[in-house]
């Protein structure tokens, strides 16, 4: 893995560095190649996607190369608050954009059908979906402790040291933090269908109760007094910078990327609810037209049947015939 040798700079931070360890960011390629590859495909079957998937998925994308594909990802293994700020964009941003693109919805609607093997990526993909071991990793039980986990249980035990000793271990970490992020947001915004999903009320209380622990985690950085990671305590000493200080700001962007996109996918959610309460009255509108129209109809064609019975029968001053 790249190392730098000279102190940060916004050019050297968003230079592209790419390595034998670069994997994730070659998968983040791949899968937006096979993501345009499937809207490709839909349009030319003559089926529209929304243009607004097409961007935020490539916006995730993008975001993960951003920190893993340039010079954050060597400073991350020098530098606190870099390392922080690929946690946070990782975990916060980068699934929310990327879930919001809707994937999965694209995938079944593009990958081939029946039970021929033509059909099997598809098969496979739902039944991936509907596994057991999906509905456990998706439920809120699993990815709330998870996601706080991915906190307290790293940076407050020996754990981060073992995994920053050398690259394979920071792209393990770095890709836990992405698949972490997937799995939290992916319930909780509930675009795509997912093997776990709850009612609008109960995915917006999933969002906000790790909250309070995600702002205290970033609050203990800041407070703390000692260096909390090792490879993080002694930087190169012709960069000038306080270890104590960039701990303090690594604290302040766990607070900062905790609160703000928390906020923008609760406002999602909510916006979901109120479409969806929408969607059901206007369905149910329409329900109770065609069954007061049924209704009229049904009235209708009685009254027509009373008409003719009464023309057939005779009336009470009719002569009768010899």
């Amino acid at each position: 893995m790249w190392m730098p040798t000279q102190p940060p700079t916004l050019a050297r931070l968003m230079a592209i560095q790419l390595d034998w360890t670069s994997v994730i960011p070659a998968l983040a390629v791949l899968a937006l190649a096979l993501y345009l590859l499937g809207v490709i495909r839909l349009r030319r079957s003559g089926v529209g996607w929304a243009w607004h998937r097409t961007m935020t998925f490539t916006l995730g994308v993008l975001s993960v190369l951003a920190v893993t594909a340039t010079g954050v990802q060597g400073y991350g293994m020098v530098l606190f608050s870099i390392h922080m700020s690929q946690h946070m964009v990782l975990s916060m941003v980068s699934p929310i954009l990327l879930l919001l693109g809707a994937p999965v919805t694209l995938a079944l609607r593009t990958l081939p059908r029946g039970h021929e093997r033509a059909g099997a990526s598809r098969r496979w993909l739902l039944v991936a979906l509907h596994s057991r071991f999906a509905a456990v990793v998706s439920h809120p039980g699993f990815t709330m402790p998870l996601f706080i986990a991915s906190l307290y249980g790293i940076y407050f035990t020996p754990l981060v040291d073992l995994m920053m000793e050398n690259a394979v271990g920071h792209i393990v970490m770095l890709g836990h933090f992405l698949v972490t992020g997937l799995l939290f947001f992916g319930g909780v915004l509930a675009v795509d269908p997912w093997p776990h999903s709850s009612r609008h009320p109960v995915r917006m209380l999933e969002l906000l109760l790790p909250m309070p622990m995600h702002a205290f985690f970033g609050v203990a950085i800041m407070m703390a007094s000692t260096p909390l990671v090792r490879v993080f305590s002694d930087p190169p000493a012709a960069w000038d910078i306080d270890p104590m200080a960039d701990q303090s700001t690594a604290g302040s962007l766990t607070w900062v990327f905790g609160e703000l996109p928390t906020i923008l996918v609760l406002g999602v959610v909510f916006f979901s609810w109120v479409a969806s309460d929408e969607r059901r009255n206007r369905a149910a509108d329409r329900a109770e037209a065609r069954s007061g129209d049924l209704d009229l109809a049904a009235y209708n064609a009685h009254l027509a049947q009373l008409a003719q019975q009464s023309a057939r029968s005779p009336g009470p001053d009719a002569v009768p015939s010899r």
